[in-house]
């Protein structure tokens, strides 16, 4: 086989894989438009409400799953699997607590599977360090902004250090995900970011009430965890490829 006819199967491949990996999206698609279907702001909690709302992600952990096989549960699988437990317990505001606690896990394993051999760069530049530099001190500056709203709630002994910790760990998943230098991955982070800063501006009462500020949260969220899922897919499948023409 020559280089044009390697290089047309590889095409064919990637674009059959793509097609598949679609399909195998699909349940995630349709429970989460059903999520956003049967959104009210005003909606009780519920058990019903906690399993409409955490089933996207269970159902990307199970797509992950079935592409990367069992190696991905201390990996994205894991992280998606302590994902949707917060899901499940931010629907009842006392939960708060417990809700970042598991979020704080989902980016542990993040932050593992982004330093795994599949995602590890060739090399390091100034440039993602100079981005590292910017990342904490954003993530430090959000803290510091947020900092005189953590101290007016009700356990602000609990939530002060608690969210210091939880903004770490999202900016070292970040930081990480720049080091991979994997778009999916990187992209997928940074939004994971954005929606929890929308999410901790609204619940501190650092912003006026928005009217959508649900909506936002949420569509930053699925679209996070969507990207960081299909990423985690992809690179592993290229790093299998790459060690079979290795091999070959």
């Amino acid at each position: 086989m020559d280089i044009l006819e390697t290089d047309a199967y590889d095409r064919r491949q990637r674009r059959n894989m793509s097609c598949s990996l679609l399909f195998s999206l699909l349940p995630f698609f349709l429970s989460a438009a059903l999520y956003f279907y049967l959104l009210t702001p005003d909606a009780p909690s519920s058990i019903m409400a906690a399993g409409v709302k955490s089933a996207p992600t269970l159902l990307l952990a199970a797509v992950v799953l079935s592409w990367n096989g069992g190696r991905s549960v201390l990996g994205v699988v894991g992280g998606l699997v302590f994902s949707a437990i917060g899901d499940w317990c931010l629907v009842w505001p006392e939960l708060f607590l417990h809700g970042m606690g598991a979020f704080a896990v989902a980016h542990l394993f993040y932050s593992l599977t982004f330093l795994s051999s599949r995602f590890l760069p060739e090399s390091s530049s100034s440039c993602n360090r100079f981005l590292y530099l910017i990342l904490f001190l954003t993530g430090g500056g959000f803290y510091i902004y947020l900092y005189p709203f953590l101290r007016k709630a009700p356990d602000a002994e609990l939530l002060v250090p608690g969210v210091g910790a939880y903004v770490f760990l999202i900016t070292l998943m970040g930081a990480l995900a720049i080091r991979t230098r994997h778009t999916a991955v990187l992209m997928g982070s940074l939004i994971f970011m954005v929606s929890d800063v929308s999410l901790a501006l609204q619940v501190f009462k650092a912003i006026p009430p928005a009217e959508n500020g649900q909506l936002v949260v949420m569509v930053t969220y699925y679209l996070a965890q969507l990207l960081i899922a299909v990423g985690d897919v992809r690179a592993t499948r290229n790093k299998e490829d790459f060690s079979k023409w290795k091999r070959s």
